[in-house]
């Protein structure tokens, strides 16, 4: 156990070191979005959604080039762009749904005058 812990310390993306501690941080995003799940969807903001996806997109795949693997980085971006994806879902769902039950009839406009 304690070769183990050993090997964690002194890892070059360990504890020691800003490639653990951005990561870790990081998880306070996706922590967020999580509890956004409970906001309505109307409140979703598009802007926000669409840069936590590609920003979980975009650096997951960094994350597997970089040496060393640093898979704290990984499953971070992961994580954001899985809950970027969700709200985004979220959010065209509720449109779709607002657009498809809306009572509001669109007319064409008089051509009496």
């Amino acid at each position: 156990m304690a070769s183990k812990l050993q090997a964690f310390w002194n890892h070059p993306a360990g504890p020691k070191t800003i490639h653990f501690w951005a990561p870790t941080f990081k998880w306070g995003i996706s922590i967020a979005n999580i509890a956004d799940f409970a906001k309505p969807p109307e409140k979703i903001s598009y802007p926000q959604q669409i840069a936590v996806t590609c920003t979980g997109v975009i650096w997951s795949r960094y994350s597997m080039v970089i040496t060393p693997k640093n898979w704290n980085l990984f499953s971070v971006n992961v994580a954001m762009g899985c809950t970027g994806l969700y709200q985004l879902s979220r959010k065209i769902s509720c449109v779709c749904r607002q657009d498809y039950f809306s009572d509001e009839k669109e007319t064409a406009p008089s051509l009496e005058g």
